[in-house]
């Protein structure tokens, strides 16, 4: 079945007491149990909900996963998911990671005994070497936010399992349109579905999908305990995103891909970093894992301070924090979503002080070049 077909099929499924072709949304913290000793499938909305549990199914089905779990927010999604692990373990995770998951594992998981260390996960032979006795899993992220680093997911997974290590990807910049982790072999798979899986930019929401049903038990149980879940309003609302996201990820992927590669000819454009774009270091291996190189880029145009122009003169995309919606957005990294990180750490991660991130919405693809173009002949040079 096409993926778009899933999609559909995945997020439209008839209510059996009504036959609702939406999901209905189960406004209750709580169900009555009609027997004192056996009680019911659902019985208190923190541990279980039809509408969420409808919502995990759909992300599971997505993913080509048997386990889906939804939560409040991508760092709650991210942060339950990293508490499977105990006092002791190590986690080997790729030094291109997202500003939250490096503030958890710096400053929250290291309290309580989980140490990590980053690598780049590019060089394979420094990864492998990185793993100690006490190694319980690799965690990647690709592509990576800002810099769309690529990581080879297979060859990754391959050496997790030479060590019996689980492998955990971020595939939150590809969406399950575009890139299926679990089909190269990942065991847990984390989203924020606030991003391109809602794709309105109206909820804050998080996905945590697995094939295995012993991990999938301990998710859940960490999920139940913390409580951090998806509210059953947003759990809607993420359905009623989901419904697009084939065509919104085709379209603004095809835009994001002609915006890139001409960005690449600009005199004011030091850097682009796409995976779509073939003088891309990433882009082979985003050829086999991937069906094109997502709908965001970002690029270098020197300096910070030609940063705030370009940010000052745009007026299409909004200038704004996180990604994926319908509308454009254009990010600064060093002072947005990688913030947590000391100037030193950006920079070893590819984060320059001139960098923008730049998310491709539903906009004429042909007034967004415009727009660039206008912004970028302000600059300094």
């Amino acid at each position: 079945m096409h993926d778009w077909t899933k999609i559909i099929k995945a997020t439209t499924v008839a209510d059996p007491a009504t036959g609702a072709v939406n999901t209905p949304v189960h406004l209750s913290s709580t169900f009555n149990q009609a027997s004192f000793d056996h009680f019911g499938k659902f019985d208190y909305t923190r541990s279980g909900n039809p509408t969420r549990q409808a919502g995990e199914k759909a992300v599971a089905a997505l993913e080509d996963g048997e386990f889906g779990f939804l939560y409040s927010t991508g760092m709650a999604a991210i942060s339950s998911v990293l508490e499977i692990f105990s006092q002791g373990d190590h986690l080997v995770v790729t030094k291109f990671v997202y500003g939250g998951t490096f503030r958890i594992l710096e400053d929250v998981l290291s309290r309580f005994g989980i140490s990590h260390t980053f690598v780049d996960p590019t060089d394979l032979d420094a990864l492998e070497a990185a793993i100690r006795p006490n190694t319980k899993a690799i965690y990647i992220e690709t592509p990576s936010n800002p810099v769309l680093a690529v990581t080879d997911i297979a060859a990754v997974v391959a050496i997790a399992k030479r060590h019996q290590l689980l492998t955990i990807a971020d595939n939150t910049f590809m969406s399950p349109v575009l890139q299926k982790p679990l089909r190269l072999g990942v065991d847990i798979v984390v989203h924020s579905a606030t991003k391109f899986l809602s794709g309105h930019s109206d909820i804050l929401a998080g996905a945590a999908i697995t094939n295995d049903p012993g991990l999938a038990s301990r998710i859940y149980f960490i999920q139940n305990a913390f409580g951090a879940t998806l509210g059953v309003t947003d759990t809607f609302l993420l359905l009623r995103g989901i419904k697009t996201l084939g065509v919104r990820m085709a379209q603004s992927s095809k835009a994001a891909l002609q915006l890139a590669a001409w960005l690449e000819q600009q005199p004011q454009v030091t850097r682009v970093c796409y995976p779509g774009l073939a003088s891309d270091p990433g882009y082979t291996v985003q050829q086999k894992q991937a069906t094109s190189g997502g709908a965001v880029f970002s690029f270098d145009v020197g300096s910070a301070a030609n940063a705030k122009i370009l940010a000052e003169n745009l007026s299409i995309p909004e200038f704004s924090v996180s990604l994926g919606g319908v509308e454009s957005i254009l990010s600064y990294p060093a002072k947005m979503s990688h913030a947590e990180m000391s100037a030193e750490e950006q920079l070893a991660c590819g984060i320059t002080p001139g960098l923008l991130r730049f998310s491709v919405g539903l906009e004429d693809p042909a007034d967004l070049q415009a727009d660039l173009a206008q912004g970028l002949a302000r600059l300094n040079h």
